[in-house]
């Protein structure tokens, strides 16, 4: 594994923003790609930016801009040029040929931060499949790299042939990683519904927004938190207590960023179907941020892409304990122009995520219907489940049948309504 602490690359970044990006927005990509070169291990030593009309079709920025950057790469001594827009295969060999560095884009290196993050079996499997459909249509590029290494002479036919064959080499590979993928897929698809009486709730948000903290403290589990950029690829469900009886089982997701290569995101299909699954989906945006509200628009766009529903979507201000009285103060205003219920959290507080847990248990509430339950005295494995499954209201004997009145979500009222020698009736309906 890469030591982060230890640089291994020196890095330009290269911006070439479109002519109506507002100077601020430019900063924070910009800063931003700093922080996922960063983490993948990398020293930034400088940072280019075009603005551009239109980018140039053969080398992505001008000829002009273009021999600035080799220029500044010689001087700074960089080993690696990011670009934060996408290039294409073509793109990216023509301006390693102009400048003699190696070139990757935004894409590319946020796919090496979840090769380096990747801890479990399955999200290896995933990041692999989507490195490997970023890869092959670049086979050639790298292949230029060998050729160059290897002098060129001779290199040209068994080159073109191996090229063949690492590509049939590849698709066999990308087809044999979705095969285990399916069954990974099949597989969560059966766990899912083994808990569907439960609440479901999925965390979702920015990468580093604080959603494993959340859940870590929700849950009292030992979850791996850290303070960078996809710190953790890979959902945790855990059961949460959240008072008065109620329970919801929280998922904690991958962390979204702004231009998520859609490669991670079909290939993270089976772990985000937690998402389309799941009651509630709760984005937690960093308070803290200065830029949140950008944050929030781009994981609001991968949850349209997704198909999420808006309705099931609540907004989880955290790390509110980062601001002062008169930061908060004005966070709660501009919160309020947001449609729907929205709660401010924090792991630092003792009650820090006590609106949460109350916001929680409104919401199960809400879901679930009242019902005047008739059993027989005699049948204990249905008042166990009762008081398991649901909210008693109250109870009261009458000879051999016990009457209780309870909360229970609508799936175990269907479920009861079909048993013998119980009586549900529903007290709306009553």
């Amino acid at each position: 594994m890469i030591d982060v602490e230890q640089p291994t690359e020196r890095v330009l970044l290269v911006g070439a923003p479109p002519l109506d990006r507002s100077q601020e927005l430019v900063d924070e990509h910009l800063a931003e790609l700093a922080r996922l070169a960063t983490t993948a291990g990398a020293a930034v030593v400088g940072a280019l930016v075009q603005r551009l009309e239109a980018p140039h079709p053969a080398t992505y920025i001008g000829t002009g801009k273009l021999e600035e950057l080799a220029r500044m790469a010689r001087e700074r001594g960089a080993t690696l040029i990011v670009f934060d827009e996408d290039l294409s295969p073509a793109q990216g060999s023509a301006i390693e040929e102009r400048i003699g560095v190696r070139v990757m884009d935004r894409t590319e290196l946020i796919l090496d931060i979840f090769a380096l993050r990747a801890r479990t079996a399955e999200a290896k499997l995933q990041v692999e499949l989507a490195q490997l459909q970023y890869m092959r249509p670049r086979l050639k590029r790298m292949w230029t790299h060998l050729s160059r290494t290897a002098g060129g002479i001779g290199a040209r036919g068994p080159g073109e042939q191996q090229l063949e064959t690492d590509r049939r080499l590849i698709d066999r590979r990308i087809a044999r990683l979705g095969g285990r993928l399916e069954e990974i897929a099949r597989s969560r698809d059966t766990q899912r519904k083994a808990r569907r009486t439960a609440f479901q709730v999925a965390l979702v948000g920015y990468t580093n927004a604080g959603k494993s903290s959340i859940l870590r403290s929700l849950s009292g589990s030992d979850l791996f938190v850290e303070d960078r950029l996809f710190a953790t690829l890979d959902s945790a469900t855990r059961a949460v207590q959240l008072g008065e009886g109620y329970e919801a089982l929280v998922t904690d997701t991958v962390g979204f960023i702004r231009k998520l290569p859609h490669h991670l995101v079909a290939s993270f299909r089976a772990t985000l179907e937690e998402v389309g699954e799941a009651d509630l989906l709760l984005h937690v945006i960093d308070a803290s941020a200065p830029n949140w509200e950008h944050q929030a628009q781009a994981v609001d766009e991968v949850l349209a892409d997704m198909g999420a529903d808006p309705a099931r979507v609540l907004l989880v201000f955290h790390k509110v304990d980062r601001l002062g009285s008169t930061r908060r103060a004005a966070l709660r205003e501009r919160s309020a122009a947001f449609m729907g219920p929205h709660v401010m959290t924090t792991v630092e507080e003792a009650e820090g995520l006590e609106p949460l847990r109350a916001l929680l248990r409104q919401r199960i509430r809400a879901l679930r219907t009242t019902v005047r339950l008739v059993v027989p005295v005699a049948d204990g494995r249905m008042l166990a489940e009762a008081y398991r499954e649901g909210e008693v209201l109250s109870r009261e004997q009458n000879g051999t049948e016990i009457v209780l009145v309870a909360r229970v979500p609508e799936a175990v009222v269907g479920r009861w309504e079909g048993q013998e020698g119980v009586r549900v009736v529903r007290q709306d309906a009553a």
